[in-house]
């Protein structure tokens, strides 16, 4: 059984910063990619950051130049450093990861985590 437990969301004021880490365990082949994606109320849930096992990224317009993705592949670990969070960044922000586990190839996700910015 795979996990994806993600931790560092919270309330933060508008400009300031916050970081998320999600670490994948359990029946753990190897991992592609992971990634971050968030979702806001009443809207659709969107991709924010993506990175591969060796190394390349890509971010959503919004966010470039603002987010930074990263990974430790040892310790199975994706994180999302937010910096100059602006309103509309506040979701909920899902740990995604695309893996092997039982050699069979599956996506998974996190429980979520509230990313809150005040004006």
């Amino acid at each position: 059984q795979v996990q994806l437990v993600e931790s560092g969301g919270g309330l933060v004021q508008a400009g300031g910063s916050l970081g998320l880490s999600c670490a994948a365990s359990g029946n753990i082949f190897g991992i592609n990619t992971m990634g971050w994606y968030r979702q806001a109320p009443g809207k659709e849930r969107e991709l924010v950051a993506r990175i591969t096992s060796g190394g390349t990224t890509i971010y959503a317009e919004s966010v470039k130049g603002r987010f930074t993705i990263s990974r430790d592949n040892a310790k199975n670990t994706v994180y999302l450093q937010m910096n100059s969070l602006k309103p509309e960044d506040a979701a909920v922000y899902y740990c995604n990861a695309l893996l092997v586990s039982s050699s069979k190839w599956g996506e998974y996700w996190g429980q979520g985590t509230q990313v809150t910015v005040s004006s």
